[in-house]
């Protein structure tokens, strides 16, 4: 394979702790750079969809988790090259803190390993509210931390004003030399995003309109340097001849049967079906499905030719009177359900598939009733984590023994479980360190539904065993 070295820009936008600003300045710079005229790709570390979404809303350009526990470093360095090949400058937004990881030990699962998987640098934000000479030792500390990582610069946010900002570089002159301040961001109401108990907003829902983006994408020219930013930021990476850069392994399924036509998948998406992985749904089209989107909020149900459904995570409780008033869309799903067609759901595809949703107020809104319980929304969080499933039987997803990585994160249990003969448990659900945690992944007949966020990445033969049993029963209908 001949290639030669393209030139681009591409860092990581990283945090002194969670909380800082990143997301806000990494939203102002996507927007800010995209108004330069550039093509910019983001990217996310770690399992979040919601930071993504808001990525890809302003920037035009599909926004990639890379994970090193959930898919590894090659799968992360391969979709990295494979997406800086079409752009002019990658943009990664961290995850907590630069160096926070799996345990205290160690860097793996951190932003900052990212970075040097890649061979990115770090710009790195300091929150520097009530803060003055202290934010030198700060920086001084992150910058020795760990010597084999590259700073581009140091962005400090929520400034009190120009007397601050004086002091701040006062105190990074004297103490750290090297250091570069990039600029310093004061603290600005009108594009703080709003929160509520899952964290940010999602894309779907955020008014990120034209003027929103301008203002934020003003304020970032305004205080930040980024010429000097792009200047120190530079990336060589290889590319094809052909134009198509390394692809990580997703092709690696034996086929469809002679006789079967794609299998279209109908999967469910918008504001309260919003979490998936590209990477999952583009797995699926490589393993031969035809993806059918559709909105149950908007009153669509099942269309008639689908061979198979996704019902992915977000929040159904936001929308669960929408969805229980939609009886096509549930009637449609139990028609499925008895006739064995295969059905994935996961986190509020799980929810929709139970008998009720109780929401936090204690309404409770009948669902599909296709599994033997109801969900019930708490006020503090019930899961959050990584978490493997081991499947122990055969499934939707594969045979037993298949390993797949994924999260957790929900406020909603499930409650009020009946007893059904048909209901099996065929995940083992281990943490990060193997010790198992419990069983899960609820299969009834063709429907498998786990509150488990899988990425195939970790294992694309997974998105291969859900096309194979609906191209099965395609060809039994």
């Amino acid at each position: 394979m001949t290639s030669h070295p393209g030139q681009k820009q591409a860092f990581l936008i990283c945090g002194t702790h969670s909380g800082c600003g990143k997301t806000t300045l990494t939203l102002g710079l996507l927007a800010a750079l995209k108004a330069r005229g550039l093509h910019v790709r983001p990217f996310k570390v770690g399992p979040d969809f919601i930071d993504p979404g808001l990525h890809t809303k302003i920037c035009g350009a599909q926004s990639r988790n890379l994970d090193g526990w959930m898919v590894g470093r090659g799968w992360s360095e391969a979709l990295f090259s494979r997406f800086m090949a079409g752009a002019d400058v990658g943009l990664i937004e961290g995850v907590m803190g630069l160096f926070d990881g799996y345990d205290g030990k160690t860097e793996s699962g951190s932003s900052a390993e990212m970075a040097k998987w890649l061979g990115v640098p770090a710009v790195l934000v300091v929150d520097a509210k009530s803060m003055a000479r202290s934010a030198a030792a700060l920086v001084r500390g992150f910058m020795d931390f760990d010597p084999a990582l590259k700073f581009a610069g140091i962005i400090f946010n929520r400034i009190g004003g120009a007397k601050h900002l004086a002091y701040l570089k006062e105190a990074i002159a004297s103490s750290c030399p090297e250091a570069v301040v990039l600029g310093a961001v004061p603290r600005e109401e009108a594009v703080r995003m709003p929160e509520r108990h899952l964290g940010l907003v999602t894309a779907d829902e955020m008014k990120l309109d034209s003027a929103w983006q301008e203002q934020l994408s003003e304020l970032v020219e305004k205080h930040l340097d980024i010429d000097l930013l792009l200047e120190r930021t530079k990336y060589c990476v290889a590319e094809e001849v052909g134009g198509e850069a390394v692809r990580p392994a997703i092709s690696q399924g034996r086929g469809l049967p002679a006789a079967a036509r794609r299998p279209e998948i109908a999967v469910a998406r918008d504001a309260a079906y919003c979490f998936y992985y590209p990477d999952n749904l583009e797995l699926l089209e490589k393993a031969g499905a035809r993806l059918h989107f559709f909105s149950p909020l908007n009153g669509e149900s099942l269309p008639e030719n689908c061979s198979g459904a996704y019902l992915g995570g977000g929040y159904p409780e936001l929308f669960a009177e929408a969805i229980s008033g939609n009886r096509a869309f549930l009637d449609s799903l139990r028609a499925r359900a008895r006739s064995a067609m295969p059905i994935y759901a996961e986190c509020g595809g799980l929810m929709t598939l139970g008998r009720f949703i109780e929401t936090i107020e204690g309404q409770r809104l009948p669902m599909a009733a296709i599994l033997p319980f109801g969900t019930r929304m708490l006020p503090r969080l019930k899961a959050l984590g990584y978490t493997e499933a081991v499947f122990r039987r055969e499934c939707l997803l594969g045979a037993p023994g298949t390993v797949v990585r994924g999260h957790e994160f929900h406020y909603s249990e499930i409650v009020e479980q009946t007893q059904d003969p048909g209901l099996e448990l065929v995940y083992e659900l281990c943490g990060r360190r193997g010790e198992v945690l419990r069983k899960e992944g609820y299969q009834a007949g063709s429907v498998l539904a786990s509150y488990v966020h899988l990425h195939w990445g970790s294992a694309p033969r997974a998105a291969e065993g859900f096309v194979r049993k609906c191209v099965e029963w395609d060809l039994r209908r």
